[in-house]
């Protein structure tokens, strides 16, 4: 069987996925939607497909699941579009930058049984993945205490940061599920501190460049996120778990993993550049874990319900930031914090 896809989307994160669905012997890239003209052809000129409008995707019958990797603000309308028309979804995160949208949204692909799946690529990466397997192994003990180092090599366009909700929506947000996915329970209570430290203008547009958050689960578990918007050495991705009878870490990985020893000392490469290089692997494994789940019509994860938890991090923590205060996740979240929501783990 195979999976035909059509791609809303053609740029930066477009291309990424393109990337590796064409790779997959399992998917066909059948289609390509971009409101730029170029984009759109150019990318279906390198992948041999056709360029369609979003309206004649939407209507396709020659396509089963669609990627969505258009501005955010797009995004839970699509959702709840394709989910009608009866395709899966697999969708960039995040949703939406409104909690309650989010809701409104997960809603309309619940009543149409639709497939939805929510662009947390970390949780593909094999480096991260291994981690986890220790952990549920049980060789590192009880989880306690979580340590995630995501830096990258520098500061976004201060328009895209207009529009993609800032840093905790839309960088930190791949930080807070990965929290969820190694503690292996919910946040109960969001403390965070944000400065701008990189680029004024950030601060101008009214968002933050270097922000550090604590979070915490009722049994009294830990993670500690440390973001930045500029990294001089490459892009930082680092992770360790500290347990009970010990602890498990990931390092940042370079396109050439050498050591060179001379008079000089001891020198290694560069890191990766940025994600597109870093995680190659986790987008094409995310890829082929969403086809698995269209194929086989089982939920998909993460799940739209992991991309909401996700956006209400987000918010408890720019509130806790606006308002110098602890944040309780159910101040956010409100009656959706008493769900189990552990899917697919």
């Amino acid at each position: 069987m195979t999976t035909r896809f059509g791609l809303l989307g053609a740029g930066r994160i477009g291309k990424v996925h393109a990337k590796a669905i064409s790779s997959n012997p399992k998917a066909q890239l059948v289609a390509v939607a971009d409101a730029f003209e170029k984009a759109a052809n150019d990318l279906a000129s390198q992948y041999g497909c056709a360029v369609r409008s979003v309206g004649e995707i939407l209507k396709s019958s020659d396509i089963d699941a669609v990627v969505i990797c258009t501005p955010t603000d797009t995004h839970a309308d699509l959702i709840e579009q394709f989910s009608k028309a009866g395709k899966a979804i697999f969708c960039e995160k995040p949703i939406d930058l409104d909690v309650e949208r989010v809701k409104a949204c997960l809603k309309v692909v619940d009543a149409a049984g639709g497939t939805l799946m929510v662009g947390f690529n970390r949780r593909f990466d094999p480096h991260f993945q291994a981690v986890k397997h220790t952990i549920d192994q049980g060789e590192i003990g009880a989880v306690e205490m979580v340590t995630i180092v995501s830096r990258d090599p520098g500061a976004p366009p201060v328009d895209y940061i207009k529009r993609s909700g800032g840093i905790f929506r839309d960088m930190t947000i791949h930080d807070f599920d990965m929290a969820r996915f190694l503690l292996g329970e919910e946040i109960d209570t969001v403390s965070a501190q944000a400065s701008v430290l990189v680029d004024p203008d950030i601060g101008t547009a009214g968002d933050y460049d270097s922000v550090s958050v604590m979070l915490s689960t009722a049994s009294g578990k830990h993670a500690t996120i440390s973001n930045s918007r500029r990294a001089t050495y490459g892009y930082d991705q680092r992770i360790e778990v500290h347990g009970s009878k010990g602890a498990v870490s990931a390092e940042n990985q370079r396109p050439v993993s050498i050591e060179v020893a001379n008079a000089s000392g001891y020198t290694r490469p560069p890191l990766h550049d940025f994600f597109m290089t870093r995680y190659t692997e986790a987008y094409a494994n995310e890829i082929s874990a969403f086809i698995d789940a269209v194929e086989s019509k089982s939920p998909a994860s993460p799940s739209g319900i992991d991309g909401l938890i996700a956006l209400a991090l987000a918010e408890a923590a720019l509130k806790s930031v606006k308002e110098s205060r602890a944040v309780k996740v159910s101040e956010i979240t409100g009656p959706l914090a008493d769900r189990s929501v552990f899917q697919g783990r």
